[in-house]
């Protein structure tokens, strides 16, 4: 019997997915749920789009995380791959243990005063100006000094200039030189290491010296895998948090009767997280599951994935299925159960969830309570939406004050 053959999706979806990917999903879903892009010279990469089919396969051992099975393919920064993400087993296991101490729930819930404390100073900044930027002025540098905690990242290194580098590697400024980008970078992590290397300074919190450490006491980290970890845990540390701060903002303005639920004093902790695990589902941080190739031949809705082929796995397609929830494109800050897909599943499941829930639950309602009432400063359709293919986030949230 032969192979079902799929229909190619409407052009128009496909050029509207940066600004909103949901409708292609929706379509995926229903007419392609194994959908292959093949293009001439490069590899071919299937699209996975229903919640089953992409939780089965983010524990499935015939999907490799590992680029070089793949000919030719450059995830990222050139130099900057060998860290746990693109790595199979023992390679994953072993560079994860060596980071998983610091991203315990128990010492996370530890930051909660530092991460409400940040959130009020950022907004006493801004109490005074009738238009703010949500992005720039409250979302990035709440994430990012977090992150910048837990690395024991040096003070003066924990500024915008900074964060602008890491973010060109995956969403990149027109005209700016990807040589200069990419050099920049490498500059960065070398300041960070060496000054990890010369200080000698041991504090409670400072996971990049203990990467430092293990990788020269004892060997257990190479050079090339710390550069690879550091830059790894700096951006999607502090981007993906980012992003659920921005969306989630986003889907609550334009939900202004759910909004009034998170930002009332009356919302307890039980309210505000069974909140915060909907917005991850609604709007997802992540909307596509990082790199992943098969390792062997895999049959999937009567069509054959190859070995060596790309395999993406769409998180938040998965996070829309009506087929695991009801009325999936509605924002309900109370949908119990929600078993979403917003941090992955498996052996790779995001190492940072605990933080990204401990600063969602914080700044959400505080930047509501804040803000007080406010509109978008522009249509929702004008937002800028940063054009990556792992990540969903705004480059830009401007409202205003009413």
């Amino acid at each position: 019997m032969p192979a079902p053959t799929f229909p190619s999706p409407p052009r128009e979806l496909l050029a509207a997915r940066v600004q909103d990917p949901y409708p292609y999903f929706a379509w995926l879903r229903r007419h392609a749920p194994a959908h292959a892009d093949r293009r001439a010279g490069r590899p071919t990469v299937w699209q996975i789009s229903r919640h089953d089919d992409v939780r089965a396969l983010l524990t499935d051992g015939r999907l490799s995380k590992d680029p070089d099975r793949v000919p030719g393919y450059v995830p990222g920064p050139t130099g900057l791959n060998r860290h746990m993400v693109h790595a199979d087993p023992p390679d994953h296991t072993r560079l994860r243990s060596l980071v998983n101490a610091a991203f315990v729930p128990r010492r996370i819930a530890q930051l909660e005063p530092v991460v409400t404390e940040t959130a009020h100073q950022l907004l006493d900044r801004v109490e005074q100006s009738s238009h703010v930027d949500v992005i720039a002025d409250f979302a990035a540098p709440l994430t990012f000094r977090m992150i910048c905690a837990i690395l024991g990242v040096p003070q003066e290194l924990d500024n915008p200039a900074t964060r602008d580098t890491l973010m060109a590697t995956i969403a990149p400024e027109p005209g700016l030189d990807p040589a200069r980008t990419e050099a920049d970078l490498h500059t960065l992590l070398d300041t960070l290491i060496t000054s990890k290397r010369t200080t000698g300074e041991h504090s409670a919190v400072d996971l990049l010296g203990a990467l430092v450490r293990a990788g020269d006491d004892s060997g257990a980290m190479s050079e090339e895998e710390l550069r690879s970890t550091a830059y790894l845990l700096l951006l999607v540390g502090h981007d993906t948090t980012m992003n659920l701060i921005g969306n989630g903002t986003l889907a609550l303005l334009r939900n202004p009767a759910q909004a009034a639920v998170l930002a009332a004093p009356s919302a307890g902790p039980g309210v505000v997280s069974t909140a915060v695990e909907e917005l991850l589902r609604y709007d997802s941080p992540v909307r596509d599951a990082t790199f992943r190739c098969a390792a062997e031949p895999i049959q999937l809705h009567g069509q054959q994935i190859d070995e060596g082929d790309i395999v993406s796995l769409l998180i938040g397609s998965a996070n829309r299925d009506q087929a695991r929830f009801p009325d999936p494109d509605r924002l309900d800050l109370a949908r119990t159960p929600n078993d979403h897909l917003a941090f992955g599943y498996g052996p790779h499941f995001c190492i940072g969830a605990a933080l990204a829930r401990l600063e969602g639950s914080a700044a959400l309602p505080l930047l509501l309570q804040r803000l007080g009432p406010v509109q978008l400063a522009k249509p929702a359709a004008e937002l800028p939406w940063r054009p990556t293919r792992v990540m969903r986030g705004l480059a830009a949230l401007p409202v205003v004050r009413t």
